[in-house]
């Protein structure tokens, strides 16, 4: 009777380790995203081997898409604001008209063809589709330097172009009065479906299928080692990026952090966090930014998400207009960097647009759209990453260790506390308030944003902290 009991003792403490087992092992596979191998062009995959190689590439324009460009701007038909009505109601069209007798009249779209092509741009197909990328070395380095692999991925409605003021303060940070104890090359990619990179063919080319398809291009390029950056639907795939090769990833930077997973201390955080901050790991600013919670939250939040509530449902229907419409698509385009820039400028009636951008940036922005016809391929990003709810992606659950610095700008969409943020990045080193800015944070902010990128980097290196995530 006694060996029987013995026996089931035995039977019980090995199922306890076997469920233990199981647990841990389940876990630590889980803590790493699957890379997605996909095909994206036309039709069936081929038997062939993928051509690897990469191309050199040049923005062009012909004579007659210009002539169609300028033929439907001259057809353009304008509907009167209401009075008063600022940017509230969206672009303003008294603005607007200004904005398309500039880009008919004085907009030269053949220099900033120039300015594009000024960086080294290249091709290369990846699971099916071309690849666009800019790939900027460094002018000049010291002895003993090496050049630190970067690669920056932007968002919508932005394009690669948003860094083209910030390449040359990374990849020569000295000559413009910063530390160069880093110094970067710089690749930035367009997403599939932006820009000059093709648009995936098959339904499901989500954040996930982006970050697999650049952790190729890095590796391809021969990067085993990298730094990631990125905002908007930047933050995304290089978060996505760090899940999927966390050995390859040294360092993550973002100038946005969203959490998706809300858990009960998130909630309580905004029920109590504005009388109890210390509690929650608030500081002042976060409160200052995130409360009253209604306001700069919830309603802000419904203000300001209608866009993305038809793109990630229906983004064909409103895209064909887009498409077919250049004074459209500038107006839909100009709204975001209007609002998402500081939400003061919904109350004037240009939008606060040539406050922090120069009309030439903007409409150089609105060309790429335009003459690479992605405006509806981009707004399906959306759809293939919403469409099934948030929170319900395995991507959303797992935490990020690589090493990761936040610069949080004040007039971003929504504010993510550290608090909140370190929930999902385990691993923070560097998180900074920044003084101004908001969304297109390369192109409106390139300094600071440059210096906060130097100064993480710095910190990465010096303590060698990817070696520790």
């Amino acid at each position: 009777c006694s060996s029987l009991a013995a026996i089931m003792l035995l039977e019980v403490f090995l199922a306890l380790g076997a469920v233990i087992i199981y647990f841990l092992f389940s876990k630590r596979k889980e803590e790493k995203l699957s890379f997605k191998e996909g095909w994206w062009g036309k039709g069936q995959k081929p038997d062939a081997e993928e051509d690897t190689t990469i191309r050199p590439f040049k923005v062009e324009t012909t004579e007659e898409e210009l002539s169609d460009l300028f033929r439907r701007l001259d057809q353009a038909r304008f509907t009167e604001p209401l009075e008063n009505s600022c940017f509230h109601y969206g672009t303003n069209s008294v603005y607007l008209r200004k904005v398309v007798s500039y880009w008919k009249n004085q907009f030269n779209w053949k220099k900033q063809v120039e300015v594009l092509n000024k960086y080294p741009q290249f091709k290369t197909k990846i699971q099916g589709i071309d690849i666009h990328f800019v790939h900027v070395k460094p002018p000049r380095l010291p002895e003993g330097h090496s050049a630190t692999p970067l690669l920056m991925v932007h968002g919508w409605p932005g394009s690669f172009y948003e860094f083209y003021k910030i390449i040359p303060l990374l990849t020569d940070p000295a000559s413009h009065g910063l530390s160069d104890e880093n110094i970067f090359e710089v690749i930035c990619p367009s997403i599939p479906g932006y820009g000059f990179s093709e648009a995936p063919h098959k339904t499901g080319f989500s954040s996930v299928s982006a970050a697999s398809v650049f952790y190729e291009l890095m590796l391809r390029l021969g990067f085993n080692e990298f730094y990631a950056q990125g905002g908007d639907w930047g933050w995304l795939v290089c978060t996505n990026l760090a899940q999927i090769a966390p050995n390859h990833m040294k360092g993550l930077h973002l100038n946005l952090a969203s959490v998706t997973n809300i858990g009960f201390t998130h909630l309580l955080s905004i029920l109590l966090g504005r009388y109890f901050p210390g509690l929650f790991g608030f500081q002042e600013e976060d409160v200052r930014r995130m409360f009253p919670f209604w306001d700069k939250w919830i309603y802000r939040t419904l203000l300001e998400s209608g866009y993305a509530h038809i793109q990630a449902t229906k983004p064909d229907t409103a895209g064909c207009g887009l498409n077919d419409s250049p004074v459209g698509l500038a107006s839909y385009i100009l709204e975001k960097f209007s609002t998402w820039t500081d939400p003061k400028f919904r109350d004037l009636e240009d939008g606060g647009l040539e406050r922090k951008f120069n009309l030439d940036d903007l409409l150089t922005n609105i060309m790429i759209y335009w003459v690479s016809g992605c405006v509806v391929s981009s707004m399906r990003f959306y759809k293939e990453n919403l469409q099934k709810g948030i929170g319900t992606q395995k991507h959303e659950r797992l935490p990020v260790r690589v090493p990761t610095g936040i610069a949080s700008f004040p007039n971003e969409l929504l504010h993510t506390p550290r608090a909140w943020a370190q929930k999902k990045y385990t691993n923070i080193v560097s998180f900074h308030f920044m003084p101004r800015g908001g969304h297109f944070a390369a192109l409106e902010e390139p300094e600071l944003l440059a210096e906060d990128i130097l100064q993480f980097v710095r910190k990465v290196e010096k303590e060698q902290l990817w070696k520790k995530k």
